[in-house]
């Protein structure tokens, strides 16, 4: 993790995090973001008996420079990327927040079911009001059946500028028999950059004139980030590992961003995907892969390289598909370093330009080939409810989107959880979908049923949509409307959030067992933020009985 200014580091680690300093402008600020090496190099805690993990967390404006360039930032304990949290299936995390921003704030702890602890998913307006200015609020669950690959991060548009981490829960059960093993785990975050101030990129693109001029053009990076250092304009670092040879490595990528996808590979490795979203997949051999916003994957990597200097690119391309408009001195083409610790007379940086793929004929990453290592058949759907989402101009000149016609917007001094909470259950929605406070659309149900959304995409933009609280199957997919085509019913791939391309379905089904209330929203900061939201209301009968900590029910009168 880096410090800035960087310097070599001399220090020996059986894996270790080296940081090589390139260049930095006459008039760059330092940034005072700095982060320990173990950040990233997991310690391995599989086996150990279940237990309490405490952890502080202080949310603070600092000034950073992630790729040079100096910028605000929104960081935790003083970090970019924030702390990494490890801990086993059966343990329970406490997490005390001090929010020291301007604004309320919440964190949301991506992917985790918290059944029975709905008031602890993060979500704002949802599921609390937020954390106000100078106030604290301790989070205190169990992950109960979640294991995996996941992050934490603001709910908001704040965690463009910085609030995010890694969180790595190992799983209770052992793996299928004859999966593949490895020696160590290492943790590698992507994002996508801005150096301007979320909140100022927010305004003008909800703004008449859009952020370029043009109504619904969202804000296009300036560059990215891999393990929080990026390269820009001549300035910058780069991160680097530093492996034994003849290893192999269980890398957990997240993409960790706010509009793009991120391409990652590694030169003349070939990367074997085991793992989507939390999900076990049978062993996938790639040359890279794209990772949409929110997404995760594990991939395994021998280090059995042959060149003599032993030193490595890591790759990490933002994908340009969706940029409507071009940006002065955009770096897209965001790099690492991977080093072999028995390297001879190595250079400090990879003498690679293009990349020359794995070594073999492998193409990338088809996630329609991704199989379950563990076959889970789902339930016979008893509910099918239609649901379309379409970004589109609106009567006032904004550009807003919506979900069956309706743009979300955020409840002001409650929360959608307290306001069923208060009206005793399920009378604050009928079953079935239904619109409230007029921009609150829900779909109650309020007994277990197995649930199909039928998503048409008619926007011509792709979506990374996350279900909270759940880890959907994905029934089928395909361009255009779905008008009856097969779905997979045998062995369906689960995961918590799904690319749902440009005019295509798809189909997610969930059980309604988890009681609460759950968003489920497109990932891409500007388009929640522009209204892609609607929420799933399981068991309010239940979820009223939930004791809702009374340092949330007084937030939401701060």
């Amino acid at each position: 993790m880096p410090t800035f200014p960087s310097k070599k580091d001399s220090h020996s680690f059986k894996v270790q995090t080296l940081l090589v300093e390139v260049s930095s402008s006459s008039n760059s600020t330092p940034s005072l973001i700095d982060s320990p090496q173990s950040n990233f190099v997991l310690n391995g805690l599989q086996g150990q008996a279940p237990q309490t993990r405490t952890f502080f967390f202080t949310l603070t404006e600092q000034v950073g420079a992630p790729d040079g360039v100096s910028k605000r930032m929104l960081v935790v304990n003083d970090m970019f990327p924030g702390p990494t949290i490890e801990a086993n299936q059966g343990d329970r995390l406490i997490v005390n927040v001090t929010n020291h921003l301007e604004n309320a704030t919440t964190i949301h702890w991506h992917g985790l079911f918290q059944n029975q602890t709905n008031f602890y998913d993060g979500t704002s307006a949802i599921t609390e009001c937020g954390i106000p200015p100078g106030q604290s609020l301790v989070y205190n669950f169990t992950f109960g059946e979640f294991s995996g690959t996941t992050w934490w991060h603001h709910f908001s548009s704040h965690y463009t500028d910085g609030i995010t981490g890694a969180l790595i829960v190992y799983p209770s059960d052992p793996a299928p028999r004859g999966f593949p093993t490895w020696d160590q785990d290492l943790v590698v975050q992507v994002n996508d950059l801005y150096h301007t101030f979320s909140s100022v990129l927010l305004a003008a693109y909800l703004s008449p004139f859009g952020i370029d001029g043009t109504p619904g053009d969202e804000p296009v990076a300036d560059g990215g980030t891999l393990n929080g250092l990026g390269q820009w304009g001549g300035t910058g670092n780069y991160f680097n590992f530093t492996v034994e040879p003849n290893k192999t490595y269980r890398i957990r990528l997240i993409n960790t961003g706010s509009f793009a996808s991120i391409r990652f590979s590694i030169d003349n490795h070939p990367l074997t995907i085991i793992e989507a979203d939390g999900t076990l997949v049978k062993p996938y051999n790639v040359s890279g892969l794209t990772i949409a916003v929110a997404q995760r994957y594990s991939v395994l990597i021998r280090t059995n390289g042959t060149r003599k200097d032993g030193t490595y690119w890591m790759r990490s391309q933002v994908q340009t598909d969706m940029f409507t408009y071009d940006v002065p001195g955009q770096n897209t083409d965001i790099r690492g370093v991977l080093r072999y610790s028995n390297a001879q007379n190595a250079p400090a940086l990879p003498t690679a330009t293009d990349d020359p793929g794995p070594g073999k004929k492998l193409a990338d990453m088809d996630d329609s080939l991704l199989i379950p290592a563990v076959i889970d058949t789902p339930p016979n759907n008893t509910r099918r409810y239609p649901i379309t989402v379409a970004l589109e101009n609106t009567n006032d000149g904004r550009f807003l989107a919506f979900i069956n016609r309706t743009s979300w917007e955020p409840l002001t001094g409650t929360s959608t959880l307290l306001a069923v909470h208060n009206a005793g259950g399920s009378s604050y929605a009928p079953n079935g979908g239904s619109l409230q406070d007029s921009s609150q659309f829900l779909i109650t149900e309020n007994s277990i049923q197995t649930v199909d959304l039928l998503i048409n995409n008619l926007d011509d933009g792709d979506h990374p949509f996350h279900l909270h609280g759940h880890r959907p199957w994905i029934m089928g997919t395909g361009s255009g409307r779905y008008i009856g085509q097969p779905l997979n019913t045998k062995s369906p791939l689960r995961r918590d959030t799904v690319l749902i391309p440009a005019y295509s379905w798809m189909i997610l089904r969930f059980i309604t067992d988890n009681p609460g209330v759950w968003a489920f929203h497109c990932h891409i900061a500007w388009h929640m933020a522009a209204g892609l939201l609607m929420q799933i209301n399981s068991l309010p009968s239940v979820a009223a009985n939930l004791t809702i900590p009374q340092p949330i029910i007084h937030q939401c009168s701060s």
